[in-house]
């Protein structure tokens, strides 16, 4: 599949008012919602399309109360450059599994909390 870098880019832009603003986010909502199953496919990622579309949902969910225009502007600036990122395959598959760090793959006690149980348990 061959994409030109610019084929997901947006321009940057600030939001006119709350309404626009909201039909912003909406948009980028049902941008990432769509694009799920081909994100899995591309990266080949080991989870079914509806784990990662809940967590999508979690992520906008984490802005919901931000009452900033500004800030929401820049949060949907990061989200373009993200989206863009993503769809383009700039990333690799553990920037996207950084996403869910219960189902990592690299494990959660991978290294010891502190100095001392890492020597009773003989790791370096």
């Amino acid at each position: 599949m061959a994409v030109t870098p610019t084929q997901f880019a947006r321009i940057t832009r600030s939001s006119a008012n709350w309404n626009d603003a909201r039909r912003r986010v909406l948009s980028a909502y049902r941008e990432w919602i769509r694009a799920a199953p081909e994100i899995q496919q591309l990266y080949s990622v080991p989870l079914p399309v509806s784990v990662m579309r809940t967590r999508m949902r979690q992520e906008f969910e984490r802005h919901r109360y931000v009452n900033k225009l500004p800030v929401v502007d820049v949060l949907l600036m990061q989200n373009n450059a993200e989206y863009q990122e993503m769809m383009n395959y700039w990333k690799q598959l553990t920037h996207v599994m950084s996403y869910f760090p219960e189902e990592s793959f690299r494990g959660a006690e991978r290294l010891p909390n502190t100095f001392i149980k890492g020597f009773l348990e003989g790791r370096n």
